[in-house]
């Protein structure tokens, strides 16, 4: 039987690229929240205007 003189390497990434991987991965996660945040709130501002002119419509309606 022959001997192995080098242990056998795993295919793994050094440990600097895999923490680099993870600085990627919560930087994106933290973009994506970022603009789902955004859209929410764009979807909210722009139901609060539509609510505001409606408002705006009825009471002028019922006033005048």
């Amino acid at each position: 039987m022959a001997r192995q003189i080098e242990p056998v390497r795993e295919n793994k990434p050094s440990l600097v690229k895999r923490s680099f991987a993870v600085v990627v991965l919560l930087v994106v996660l933290a973009l994506a929240v970022h603009l789902v945040i955004g859209v929410i709130t764009t979807i909210l501002v722009f139901a609060a205007i539509v609510a505001v002119i409606v408002a705006a419509l009825w009471a002028a309606k019922t006033l005048f």
